[in-house]
Formats: structure tokens, C-alpha cells, sequence
């Protein structure tokens, strides 16, 4: 038992001396708890709701104070007046805004007259809880526009809504493919940028690259660029099998494939340099190991991956802000789900593209060309 005890105090020994990992160890499910609790079934508040009052009557207006009542109290969902259908429309379809509600021009002469009035909610039904929640709501607000005016005759006829989907049903199976895209990237990144840059210094590798003039920015950009290419091809593939696993409508249309491949590259290179400036200086090979949990579900969740972000709270909302999965994501679904095109997309490539930029400029500068 004496040696079975030196080789145990060896190993307690060599786990001491990796106090980061002691602290991932613990950390992890601590982390894991907060976000999955705050992850699912919040209350989804600050939804994106047009206006466009085409009747201008007062019972139109009686149902705008309505939905500002909602917006000002419970902040469901943010109104956004709009003077053109065509220019709402076209946000909702780019995702500015979450559904349009239309009060047609003879809204109010058909209350008056209770000759079935009705006002149409044109929603972006790709998320089935932002839908859900924004049609109960809004049908509220027009199922009490008639309540504070019972006592007059004329004014009982009570309207009504419709409900107008933008998109065909999506199966929550599409509507998970867009994360599942992004975490093969991530999990090719990992595995074929982050462990294996490890796991080569531990067995002295990189010795050749120190004793050769190149510099650190070419380093790191070789670094980079192939584990960037192992998560475009890891990526592509699980795009388009998922794709027609999920069965997306026309997942092989050329022009699509191209935005998606765009998305797919920016993505891989963004999410690389963010790799490599958590690894530039850690040289124990267990740590890339542990940090993935705690990156997984730090970076997955919050992402509106598997639940939208309006029910997420404060502090996890701004997690999302800076989360780079959140753009890629965001970028998938409006391709996938929606088929639109590079307008709808410009920002999340603006973003990855700086967040690459600044990830790789800092972790140029933090590289040692030392052992």
C-alpha cells in the first residue's frame, strides 16, 4: 500500500498545483445552475411591436393608449409607430421588430357600426414563444377596447383579431439547427484550435516555431486560419445535413448556400481568435479541458439559442449583448428560417468581424515566444 499511497500523493500533489482547476472544477456547476435557470421559461418582455394606423378614428386610437398601457406596465412589448406598411413589413421580415399591428381604414365606421370590426397582427412566427406571447397579449388589448364604453349601444360591437404568420410552421427541430450550427463550430474550435495548441506545447512542438524568425502575428494568423478552416468544414457539413435533416425549404438553393457559407467562415474565424486569446498563456493541458464546460453553456445558452432573449434577465441580457454566439446565431436563423438576405444579416457580420479583429490584436500582443 506504500506505493499505492505515493502514487496518490503524487497525483494530489500535481491537482494542487493547478489551483485554476480546482476553481473550474467547482465553478462549472455553479454556472451551469444560474444560467439554465435563467435560461428557460422566463417571462418574455420587451418584444418589437409596429403600429400602423391606417383609420385614425378614435377607436384606432383608443387601441394604440391600449398597447402603450402595455409597454409603459407589464413592457411585454415596445410599440414603434409606423405612416408605411411596406417599410414595417420590411423590418419585420429583417427582424427589427417582432410583428406589425394593422388597423385597417374602416376599422372604426365597422365598430361603430358592429359590422365585425377587426385589426390584423402580422407576426414573425420562427419563434414560437416570442409569437405565442406577442398574440396572447395583443389579443387582450383588443378584447378590452370595447370595455369602458358599454354604456353606450352603438359602441358593443366587439372586435376581433387576425393573426397573420409571415413564415410556414417551423418545427422546433429548425428552430434549434442555427445553435447546433454554431456549436460544432465552437466544438471544432476547441478540439482543433484550443486543446491541440495545448496539448503541442506540452509535448515541446512549438520549439520549432520559437527558433524561426517568424513573427507573432504570423504565427498566430497560421494558428488561426487552420483551425478556422477545420470549423468551416465541421460547420458546412452539419449545416447542410442538418438542413435537410430538419427539412428546411430549398436548403441547397446556390445563392443561399453562399450567405450561409458567409456566416458559417465569419463565424469559425471569430469564435478561433476568441479561442486563442483564452489560451495564448496556459500551458497545462487539463485547462482547455475544464474551461469548455464552463465556455458551453457561459456562451450557448444566453445566445437565444434554445429560448429567446427577452426572458432572460438584466445581467444575463448583457452577457448576450457581447456574446459573439448570439450574432451567429441570430445570422443563422434569419438565413435558415427565414431565407432573407445580407440586410438582415449586416450587423452580425460587423460584429464578428471587429470582435475577430480585436480578439486577435490582443491575443498577438499577449503571445510569448518563450516555452
Amino acid at each position: 500500500m506504500s506505493r499505492s499511497w505515493a502514487i496518490i500523493e503524487r497525483e494530489l500533489r500535481r491537482f494542487r498545483r493547478s489551483p485554476m482547476l480546482i476553481v473550474m472544477s467547482m465553478l462549472f456547476p455553479i454556472v451551469q445552475l444560474v444560467v439554465l435557470g435563467y435560461a428557460f421559461g422566463g417571462n418574455v418582455k420587451h418584444l418589437k411591436l409596429g403600429i400602423v394606423d391606417q383609420d385614425g378614428g378614435v377607436p384606432a386610437i383608443r387601441i394604440r393608449e391600449l398597447a402603450s398601457a402595455v409597454s409603459s406596465g407589464a413592457h411585454t412589448f415596445d410599440t414603434v409607430e409606423y405612416g408605411d406598411p411596406g417599410v414595417a413589413l420590411a423590418d419585420l421580415r429583417n427582424g427589427r421588430i417582432n410583428g406589425v399591428l394593422t388597423i385597417p381604414p374602416d376599422y372604426s365606421r365597422r365598430l361603430l357600426s358592429k359590422t365585425d370590426p377587426k385589426v390584423a397582427l402580422i407576426e414573425d412566427n420562427t419563434d414560437s414563444f416570442v409569437s405565442a406571447t406577442l398574440g396572447a397579449t395583443v389579443a387582450g388589448v383588443v378584447g378590452s377596447v370595447d370595455e369602458p364604453v358599454k354604456t353606450s349601444a352603438r359602441m358593443r360591437g366587439q372586435p376581433t383579431l387576425d393573426v397573420v404568420e409571415v413564415y410556414p410552421y417551423v418545427p422546433y427541430v429548425q428552430y434549434l439547427l442555427p445553435g447546433s450550427v454554431v456549436m460544432s463550430i465552437f466544438m471544432m474550435v476547441m478540439i482543433g484550435g484550443g486543446i491541440i495548441f495545448i496539448d503541442d506545447k506540452a509535448r515541446g512542438l512549438h520549439e520549432g516555431y520559437l527558433v524561426t524568425p517568424i513573427s507573432k502575428f504570423e504565427l498566430i494568423a497560421g494558428f488561426n486560419i487552420s483551425g478556422a478552416i477545420k470549423a468551416i468544414l465541421a460547420g458546412s457539413m452539419i449545416m447542410i445535413v442538418g438542413s435537410l435533416i430538419a427539412g428546411v425549404p430549398n436548403a441547397l438553393e446556390p445563392m443561399r448556400l453562399l450567405r450561409l457559407f458567409t456566416v458559417v467562415s465569419v463565424t469559425a474565424f471569430a469564435l478561433i481568435s476568441m479561442m486563442f486569446l483564452l489560451m495564448v498563456r496556459v500551458s497545462d493541458p487539463l485547462m482547455p479541458r475544464a474551461v469548455f464546460g464552463v465556455l458551453n453553456t457561459l456562451l450557448y445558452f444566453p445566445s437565444g439559442a434554445v429560448y429567446p432573449q427577452q426572458g432572460f434577465p438584466r445581467w444575463m441580457q448583457f452577457i448576450a449583448a457581447v456574446d459573439p454566439f448570439t450574432y451567429a446565431v441570430h445570422a443563422f436563423k434569419s438565413l435558415l428560417l427565414k431565407n432573407t438576405g445580407y440586410g438582415a444579416i449586416g450587423f452580425d457580420l460587423m460584429y464578428l468581424g471587429v470582435f475577430t479583429v480585436v480578439a486577435m490584436t490582443a491575443a498577438t500582443l499577449l503571445f510569448r515566444r518563450t516555452l
